[in-house]
């Protein structure tokens, strides 16, 4: 039998969910998916990817979701010098305590923006692995908690690969989705041209809506959504599927579909309903899925075999009734 949902969870109000997303397009207009997605992944307890070109407003959306969060934010610039400590942290001996005092790095936030995360070494990149998986760093063989909630959104630019350090699968993995913004419609950047003539950062005017804590009690909540039992055998059918798929090399892990369960959850709550629609699933297959799938002739994961295996799960699911 599952736990009594805390008091806090219950009290925060889901409309408020829908007037951050509002919030947040005051500055980043045009992609409200991208925004109800990113708001899945954290309230999913998840990290995210985006890969795209740069100019589209990756950061815009970290700092301006941030700001409606009403949580702290650090930006991380990766490059190829960059070292595991100066993310994490390091111990300095200080010579008038003789002791050794420890001084956290940037990753210490709510909410990290990994910029150009394939820029730096595989050293470095793995540093992350314990802080996305665990919550926590290590630094001089003692752990630290990092604050609650903790989100890390990561991007990389598909086209530019000189100079870059491609992200290993295991790295991937820790990622609950890969998003991609796009630009945006005409009408929308025509909006956004005229907003950027003033002096003024518009980031700094999106208000929060919601804190730490309530952040904390829609994580919980999350856990609380139901999922009727026709939704679960609809989404094992998929990843059984992409297990027996001859065009992959390997299919789905179990790690994945957790995480596909968990952000499908979470895509609901975002939506103002406590129970699993068949929809819900099926919009988040290719988001939580996908970046971790290798099709068969790929070395690695590319943006070639990245649409090759978006094409495989769309077949997938075209092949598979959706529940009533």
């Amino acid at each position: 039998m599952l736990n009594a949902l805390p008091k806090e969870a219950e009290a925060v109000d889901l409309r408020l969910l829908d007037a951050l997303i509002h919030e947040v397009e005051t500055v980043f207009r045009g992609k409200r998916e991208t925004v109800r997605l990113s708001l899945a992944a954290l309230l999913a307890r998840g990290h995210l990817l985006f890969e795209d070109i740069p100019g589209v407003g990756k950061t815009t959306l970290a700092r301006a979701l941030t700001a409606a969060l009403g949580l702290e934010f650090r930006r991380v610039q990766f490059t190829s010098d960059l070292l595991p400590s100066d993310v994490l942290g390091v111990s300095i001996y200080n010579p008038r305590t003789h002791e050794f005092e420890t001084r956290p790095g940037p990753i210490f936030t709510h909410v990290v923006l990994a910029d150009e995360i394939n820029r730096a070494p595989p050293r470095t990149q793995s540093g992350l692995l314990e802080a996305m998986q665990e919550g926590r760093v290590t630094i001089d063989e003692r752990s630290y908690d990092l604050p609650r909630p903790f989100l890390v959104m990561a991007t990389q630019n598909p086209l530019e690969q000189h100079g870059t350090y491609p992200l290993p699968e295991s790295q991937l993995d820790r990622f609950l989705m890969r998003i991609s913004i796009g630009y945006p419609d005409a009408d929308e950047e025509r909006s956004v041209l005229l907003q950027s003539v003033g002096i003024d950062d518009p980031v700094e005017r999106v208000r929060p809506v919601l804190d730490a804590g309530m952040v904390l009690a829609l994580q919980a909540r999350v856990e609380r959504v139901h999922a009727d039992a026709s939704i679960v055998d609809d989404l094992m059918a998929i990843v059984h599927a992409t297990r027996a798929e001859p065009r992959l090399r390997a299919g789905a892990s179990t790690r994945a579909a957790i995480g596909l369960f968990r952000a499908a959850r979470g895509y609901a709550l975002v939506d103002g309903r406590d129970f699993l629609a068949p929809d819900d699933v099926r919009r988040l297959v290719v988001p939580c899925l996908a970046h971790r799938l290798l099709p068969v002739g790929a070395s690695s994961p590319t943006g070639e075999a990245y649409d090759e295996a978006v094409a495989v799960l769309e077949a997938i699911m075209d092949a598979l009734p959706v529940p009533l």
